[in-house]
């Protein structure tokens, strides 16, 4: 049983006017008796468990919700020698490459699997990995529902820092993660360490641990570090397929996951040691790390440099982050009010949920001036042309 007499552990606050019921949320996860540190980013809203923005750092245990449903959902960046001003004359060339070789929905599966050396991985690591692969083959390169998204954008430098030359290029963006795979790995594993832990007050249970020292925690590292690996693939084939299609190369390449459990070796009351990073919704930023800040389909994106500010335990906000539920965003908008702010800022939507209109979200702006800390910014994205999961379909981020 959780004694908030004994553990009390206060996080680090970022940003402004957040959800009370997140910042409830990350104090709960601070009162565990396996937290050591924990903080919460800007863009911070409420999860299960932990919050999205939510960092925690716990001693030799892993919180499957602290990961999240969608383990290792990530971003990745390709660059491209190209002159934005090509966007527009080619927009229906890059509509059709992003309609066929992209595949959105819950389920959504190529006909043809695509091939990646993940698949040869050893997917006999937990019981879940093992009784998937087969699915998990045929979602390999697809993206999903919710927030993910594969777009088109002008990329801006204005430094040498990513060895660009400064100015414009046109970049190929996405957003995705582990699929239904991954979904199934956290809520097995989380069932589990809820069953460790029946003493758990209600509100807590979603926060149930998993000691690495014990078979299940062990099982689901390894399936969470596989689902990493699967990860990386999905985007590594959508970005190798579009790229193909288009016959150019890309002159950068930078990608991040931003749900996962890492080890890391932290200060902790004055003495360092190795413990278990969780960032849920937040962007690893540890001095001279790059990572990508995406904002919403109306909004700019930022590639940053980390601070490896110790009190954020080496972590930025992930995104804009939500301001309601999506629920409440079908009913406030409606397309015809969502697609004058579009119109404004030149972007092309191919399709989406009604629920992921830039209305939605936080200003990224704000949410980027409140880590100043945090993070650095050496480039920003706007998009131009982006496809997200049509309407109607359940969310998976």
């Amino acid at each position: 049983m959780v004694d908030p007499e004994t553990v009390n552990r206060e996080p680090f606050i970022w940003g402004k006017d957040l959800e009370p019921e997140a910042l409830n949320q990350i104090r709960q996860a601070c009162r565990l008796p396996v937290t050591l540190a924990g903080a919460l980013m800007p863009d911070a809203h409420v999860g299960y468990g932990l919050p999205l923005g939510g960092v925690l750092a716990t001693d030799n245990t892993v919180i499957p919700y602290g990961v999240g449903v969608d383990i290792a959902c990530r971003m990745k960046m390709s660059v491209l020698d190209w002159n934005p001003t090509l966007i527009a004359g080619m927009r229906d060339r890059l509509a059709n490459v992003l309609e066929n070789e992209t595949k959105f929905g819950v389920g959504a599966a190529f006909q043809q699997p695509r091939s990646h050396a993940v698949m040869e991985e050893d997917w006999t690591v937990s019981p879940v990995t093992s009784r998937l692969r087969d699915k998990a083959w045929k979602q390999l390169g697809t993206s999903g529902s919710g927030n993910h998204f594969v777009e088109f954008g002008t990329f801006s430098v204005t430094t040498h820092e990513l060895g660009l030359e400064p100015g414009e290029y046109v970049a190929l963006l996405s957003h995705s993660g582990s699929r239904g795979t991954g979904a199934e790995v956290c809520n097995f594993y989380s069932r589990r360490a809820r069953e460790l832990h029946p003493d758990l007050p209600k509100d807590l249970q979603r926060l149930a641990w998993l000691s690495l020292d014990d078979a299940d925690g062990q099982e689901y590292w390894a399936a969470m570090n596989l689902m990493g690996h699967y990860a990386a693939a999905n985007h590594a084939l959508i970005h190798q397929a579009i790229i193909r299609k288009l016959g150019v190369t890309a002159i950068l390449d930078i990608e991040n996951h931003h749900n996962f459990a890492w080890k890391e070796r932290h200060q902790i009351d004055g003495i360092e040691r190795e413990v278990i990073v969780h960032r849920k919704g937040a962007t690893p930023a540890g001095s001279g790390v790059i990572g990508i800040i995406p904002g919403s389909m109306a909004s700019p994106g930022f590639v940053g440099r980390g601070k490896g500010n110790p009190s954020s335990l080496n972590s930025a906000a992930h995104g804009a982050g939500r301001v309601m539920s999506r629920t409440k965003a079908r009913q406030s908008f409606t397309w015809s009010g969502a697609r004058k702010p579009l119109a404004e800022r030149g972007v092309d939507l191919l399709s989406a949920g009604l629920d992921e209109v830039p209305g939605v979200y936080k200003d990224i702006n704000s949410v980027m001036a409140a880590q100043t800390d945090l993070v650095e910014v050496l480039g920003r994205f706007d998009p131009k042309l982006v496809k997200m999961c049509p309407d109607g379909e359940r969310a998976e981020d």
